[in-house]
C-alpha cells in the first residue's frame, strides 16, 4: 500500500495532499499511539482537530 502512496505523491496531483500524523494518550495505560492520514491540503486543520478528539 505505501508503494502506491509514494507513486502518488509524485504526480503532479499529489502535491494537493499531505500526511498528518496524530499522537494520543491512552488513559487507560499512559501508552502513546499514533495514527497517519493522507488528506487533502484543504482539510490538514479538520484532520488534527479529529485526532485530538480521540
Amino acid at each position: 500500500m505505501a508503494k502506491k502512496v509514494v507513486a502518488t505523491l509524485k504526480t503532479g496531483k499529489g502535491k494537493e495532499y499531505s500526511k498528518v500524523i496524530t499522537m494520543a494518550k491512552s488513559p487507560k495505560t499512559g501508552a502513546y499511539s499514533f495514527k497517519e492520514v493522507i488528506v487533502h491540503n484543504d482539510h490538514v486543520k479538520d484532520a488534527i482537530t479529529a485526532g485530538k478528539g480521540q
